[in-house]
């Protein structure tokens, strides 16, 4: 199983806005279609990453979730995190903020939120939450 992360949706107003950001990459020509976070060390278990996610905080709660590509050396010392262009809604779980970003192993992970949950960035994380606890989303 593929080795995850977390990391804060640092700037982001909203879920919406990150899937905006992410998904402006799409057709990009500079990052070949794909997304990039810039971090000043590569993780030492980068190969176990490959494959995983990088899960999302906004507002104290993971929101979603952006499949992994690999990681990259962007000349400049530092390296990119390259992901898909795409959020996947999950399972609001509390998450505390954190400087960075963290490992993730996938027993920790919360659950993707389905195709019956569109809209579902769009709502207020404690709302969400609260519908998922109920079986609703």
């Amino acid at each position: 199983m593929p080795l995850n992360m977390t990391k804060i949706a640092y700037r982001s107003e909203s879920p919406a806005t990150l899937r905006h950001w992410l998904e402006s990459h799409k057709d990009h020509p500079a990052t070949d279609g794909e997304a990039r976070l810039t971090t000043r060390y590569l993780p030492k278990r980068h190969t176990e990453m490959v494959g995983g996610s990088l899960y999302w905080i906004h507002a104290k709660k993971i929101v979603g979730r952006s499949p992994i590509i690999g990681f990259m050396d962007n000349g400049e010392g530092r390296q990119w995190i390259r992901l898909e262009p795409r959020l996947i809604a999950v399972q609001p779980i509390p998450k505390r903020a954190h400087q960075g970003w963290r490992y993730l192993e996938e027993k920790d992970a919360p659950a993707d939120l389905g195709d019956g949950a569109e809209g579902a960035e769009e709502m207020p994380a404690e709302m969400l939450g609260e519908l998922a606890s109920l079986g609703l989303v």
